[in-house]
C-alpha cells in the first residue's frame, strides 16, 4: 500500500484536487487506462504544438510543475503525468524498477494521449522513468531535460536513514526529515510554500532502496541535458557531471530541490 492508511490518502487526494483548481493556464484533466490502471494527466498549450510529457519525482505530483507549465505550455502541448504509485490520482502498482513495467505503463499513456515522439522534462525519479523509457523506446523520445536525476550516479543512502528516524515526531519532524533529505531549499522557497509536500510526506509511504543506474552504453546516443545541484543530498552530483562532460550543467550551492530552471530546460527542448 503506497498510503499509510485509507484516510490519509483521502485527504491528501481532497487537497490535491483543491490545489489543481488553481492550474495556472488553461487545461485538460482526464485518466487514461493503462495495463497498471488509471493514470491522471493534466494537458496545457496548443493542441497541435509538439508534445512535452513532464515527470515528476518520489512523492509528487503534477503539481510539481505548475510554475513552469506558463512557459512551456506556449511551445509544447504540455502533459503533466501523475506517476503511478505515486501520492496522486494514478493507479498504485508499484512493479520493481529495472522491470519493462514501467515503460509498458508509459507506452499506454502515450497511446491515450495520442503522442508518438515527444521530449520529456523529469525530475529525480521521474527523470529516471524518462532514461529508461528512451533506453527501450529510442525511437520516441527527443529530448531529455533531466532535474537531479536518479540513475547517474551513486544514491546518498546515509541522508535517508536520518529523515526516517524523525518522521514519528509531529510537524518538526516531517520538516526535518524532508530538509536532511533534499537539502538546502531554492531561494524564496519556504515551509509555507511546501504545506501540500508535508502533507503527503505525513501520509504517503515513500520508495526506498537503492535505483538502478544506467550504463554509459545506453546513456551515449541519448539526446539529454542533466541538471544538479552541488549539495545535493539524494544523489552524488558530482558523479553524474563527470559523466556527463558537456551535457551536464551544476547550480551551485542548490541542494536536490533545484532553483526555478525553467528557461534553461525550455533553451535547451528548443
Amino acid at each position: 500500500m503506497t498510503y499509510r492508511s485509507s484516510t490519509g490518502q483521502s485527504i491528501v487526494h481532497a487537497q490535491y484536487r483543491e490545489l489543481l483548481a488553481d492550474w495556472p493556464v488553461p487545461s485538460e484533466q482526464r485518466l487514461i487506462d493503462t495495463r497498471q490502471g488509471p493514470t491522471f494527466v493534466v494537458s496545457s498549450g496548443p493542441a497541435g504544438a509538439p508534445p512535452l510529457i513532464l515527470l515528476h519525482g518520489s512523492a509528487g505530483t503534477t503539481l510539481d510543475w505548475s510554475n513552469d507549465v506558463p512557459a512551456w505550455s506556449k511551445t509544447f502541448r504540455v502533459h503533466a503525468i501523475d506517476t503511478i504509485s505515486e501520492p496522486g490520482l494514478s493507479a498504485s502498482p508499484r512493479p520493481e524498477l529495472g522491470s519493462p513495467a514501467y515503460a509498458e505503463w508509459l507506452d499506454d499513456v502515450l497511446d491515450g494521449l495520442g503522442v508518438e515522439r515527444f521530449s520529456v522534462v523529469g525530475f529525480s525519479l521521474g527523470a529516471w522513468f524518462a532514461l529508461d523509457y528512451a533506453t527501450r523506446r529510442p525511437g520516441r523520445v527527443q529530448r531529455l531535460a533531466l532535474l537531479s536525476p536518479a540513475g547517474l550516479s551513486r544514491m546518498k543512502v546515509l541522508p535517508i536513514l536520518p529523515a526516517l528516524l524523525l518522521r514519528p515526531f509531529g510537524e518538526w519532524g516531517h520538516r526535518r526529515s524532508v530538509a536532511t533529505i533534499i537539502g538546502p531549499l531554492p531561494e524564496g522557497l519556504d515551509w509555507d510554500n511546501l504545506g501540500f509536500a508535508l502533507l503527503v510526506q505525513k501520509h504517503f509511504a515513500a520508495r526506498t532502496g537503492a535505483m538502478p543506474t544506467f550504463t554509459d552504453e545506453q546513456l551515449e546516443n541519448l539526446d539529454l541535458l542533466a541538471i544538479v545541484g552541488s549539495k545535493d543530498r539524494m544523489f552524488d552530483a558530482a558523479g553524474t557531471a563527470r559523466r556527463l562532460p558537456g551535457r551536464s550543467v551544476t547550480i551551485e550551492g542548490a541542494g536536490h530541490l533545484l532553483p526555478p530552471q525553467t528557461e534553461r530546460v525550455l533553451e535547451f527542448l528548443r
